[in-house]
């Protein structure tokens, strides 16, 4: 069996490039990436700006600045781009799409759970975010103590 740091780091690393390339097959259709399904998804929660949005998708703000050009051009979102912090909203179009990205959402997370029982479910979903705090925690101190120099 492979050692635990392999394993562990092999299985997410899977994960998350496999959730990338099921979100760029799901947009082709839309001429969007993957991106774009992240900002449509907060988006649909309500207005925020380009920060909240960036903190949410946990993008840069390049990526985030190319992602809301690229939806705001396809009239699926409206904002004052040359004003800070502008009010980013889905416009009905967006809105629309986001009715059907949502469907997509709720097929791609139920496939891959529906063996799980209930309680199952919520220990991993439990589990996942715990190990997500504690590698969040684990880097915050090596940045705070010094230990390695670390770039975001």
């Amino acid at each position: 069996m492979r050692n635990k740091f392999e394993n562990f780091t092999h299985s997410i690393y899977k994960i998350n490039k496999l959730i990338q390339r099921i979100k760029c097959y799901e947009m082709r259709e839309y001429g969007l990436q993957a991106i774009h399904v992240m900002c449509l998804h907060y988006l649909s929660q309500g207005g925020m700006t380009a920060s909240e949005l960036m903190r949410k998708t946990l993008e840069d703000k390049a990526a985030i600045s190319r992602a809301l050009k690229a939806l705001s051009d396809k009239g699926l979102i409206e904002y004052d781009g040359k004003k800070y912090n502008s009010v980013i909203r889905l416009t009905d179009n967006g809105t629309q799409l986001m009715r059907a990205v949502y469907d997509k959402e709720m097929r791609a997370v139920e496939s891959v759970s529906e063996d799980f029982t209930d309680a199952e479910r919520e220990f991993f979903y439990s589990s996942l975010n715990n190990i997500s705090d504690k590698i969040e925690k684990y880097y915050e101190e090596l940045k705070q103590h010094g230990k390695d120099k670390i770039s975001d």
